[in-house]
């Protein structure tokens, strides 16, 4: 039997920090358990190839529910499932979220969480290749650096909305995010920089920390309303681990709040539907589930310098002499932020610039060249839910984003849509740009363009917001992230979230890793 003082739950963005920085202290152990294997395959590292991760062992491969906002379609949901989590297979942009976002966090009572608050871990985490700033950090475990060798239609694509009159963006994470620019990457050298490259790995060499492989944590162990161990399955086996301290659970959106309502933490009608034992009555865990949405405004495109021929021989072997070429793209390479509505404190538009096909999840790439450019909601109003479909822990949960039952998120996004077309429009595109795929020329009134909407947005996978931080009837951790009523219980990803934030989440999902760390340590 696993006996540490703290048991980590989940090796992913958030629970690699975690596990590393509560190490660091020689005088506690740590047991880390990730129900995925090592980030051993080689196409991790690769940055163009982090799509044919997708419906892999590595890959929790989930599906949302039928949604009506999306033409009743059940969603592709990709997760993680190894050494790193979803940094071993996202597109590895660097963003942190416009400041209100944390400032709104903590104006709902979250004290500790406000922008200037986390700003230190988001320093602490990483090692900005530019050098050390007032916003950045360098000596961190996460390399942040510039595109290694960037695509000409990616910049081409900047140029195209400088011509219209937007700002040039060098920092996204400098406090204002208008503007467009080149993406910085969670990269080193032109490889990926997942946590388990920068946070795990070193942490291994230290005898006080144990992570275990192939170990799908099944049930918490809860025994008056203290969390002292749980179960999980490994080797064929159901086994025990006890913790002398804390149990932090950080297994994302989806598998947080999975585990607790599997626990007997959570909607006390649910629970009884499934005949679990009612431990703690939580009604919000499982609710407030969000995500970004994305829609593809493709075209072909005239010459072939699209990621269409990343396999070739000559940039195989670009990549493994130079690390240079195609293979090092992340595939959203460059983009902006726009502000529709002026009194918004944030931006409700984020573009991502692909310089290949990217349409229903890269599933289905038309013949020859092309470009997407990706019209992201990312000030999303609606939110939906997580629910069990049953109680066998193996089985994958009842997930519903509600993608765009609000009929202001449809509207952001076909805004979006007529500026990206704009943009398409402007000359520096001119060398590169085809005819428009999707939606297609002639599609130009407002229905068919919704309709299109409909039919081929998905998210862009970022869930958020399932088991919120605060103290509203239907938050399910304090600022500290501890789960109420249960002493001995934290969780500590995405799902802690009180709303999304504005932009990609890897890189907040890393600083609430950290923060976590710091509070468990202060509070020790």
């Amino acid at each position: 039997m696993i006996t540490a003082d703290y048991i980590v739950v989940g090796a992913g963005s958030a629970g690699a920090a975690v596990a590393s920085r509560l190490s660091e202290d020689d005088t506690c152990s740590v047991a880390l358990l990730e129900a995925g294997g090592p980030d051993s395959n080689p196409n991790i590292r690769i940055p163009a190839r982090f799509s044919e991760l997708f419906h892999s062992e590595y890959d929790w491969d989930y599906r949302t529910v039928p949604q009506p906002g999306f033409n009743n379609r059940r969603e592709y949901v990709p997760r993680g499932k190894v050494f790193g989590g979803t940094s071993s297979m996202n597109a590895m942009v660097y963003q942190r979220g416009h400041p209100s976002d944390y400032d709104g966090w903590a104006a709902r009572g979250n004290e500790g969480w406000s922008y200037q608050e986390v700003l230190p871990f988001f320093r602490k985490m990483q090692h900005q290749e530019r050098g050390e700033s007032e916003h950045h950090g360098v000596g961190g475990p996460i390399n942040v650096a510039d595109p290694q060798d960037p695509n000409p239609l990616s910049l081409a694509f900047v140029e195209a909305a400088l011509e219209l009159g937007y700002a040039h963006k060098a920092d996204f994470n400098d406090g204002d995010q208008e503007g467009f620019g080149v993406y910085q990457v969670t990269q080193k050298s032109g490889q990926r920089h997942s946590t388990a490259a920068g946070y795990l790995r070193p942490a291994l060499e230290r005898a006080n920390l144990t992570a275990l492989p192939y170990a799908q944590v099944t049930k918490l162990i809860i025994e008056n309303r203290q969390c002292v161990g749980l179960q999980y399955y490994h080797d064929g086996e159901l086994k025990t681990a006890r913790a002398n301290q804390e149990v932090i659970i950080c297994g994302g959106a989806i598998n947080s709040p999975q585990l607790l309502l599997l626990s007997g933490i959570g909607p006390a009608d649910q629970l009884a539907e499934f005949d679990i034992p009612l431990v703690m009555d939580l009604p919000g865990v499982g609710q407030n589930l969000m995500d970004h949405i994305q829609v593809p405004l493709a075209y072909h495109c005239e010459k072939p310098v699209s990621l269409v021929g990343k396999d070739a021989p000559e940039q195989v072997r670009l990549y493994q002499e130079e690390r240079m070429g195609l293979l090092t793209s992340n595939l959203g390479e460059s983009g902006g932020f726009v502000k529709l509505n002026p009194a918004a404190p944030a931006p409700e538009l984020q573009y991502h610039f692909g310089p290949d096909w990217f349409v229903r999840h890269g599933f289905e790439m038309p013949a020859g060249h092309g470009f997407t450019i990706l019209v992201g909601l990312v000030g999303s109003k609606s939110a939906g839910e997580l629910k069990l479909l049953s109680a066998d822990p193996f089985a994958p949960p009842f997930i519903d984003f509600a993608c765009l039952e609000e009929d202001a998120d449809v509207q952001v996004l076909l805004e979006g849509l007529r500026l990206g077309r704009r943009i398409a429009a402007a000359p520096p595109l001119d060398p590169y740009r085809g005819a428009e795929f999707l939606p297609g020329e002639d599609v130009t009134a407002d229905e068919e363009l919704i309709h299109f909407i409909r039919e081929f947005a998905t998210t862009i996978y970022h869930p958020t917001c399932s088991c919120k931080m605060g103290r509203d009837p239907l938050a399910v951790v304090d600022e500290r992230l501890r789960v109420h009523g249960i002493a001995g219980l934290r969780v500590a990803d995405a799902s802690i979230m009180p709303h999304i934030i504005n932009a990609n989440t890897n890189a907040p999902c890393i600083m609430i890793g950290e923060k976590a760390a710091a509070m468990i340590r202060e509070d020790r």
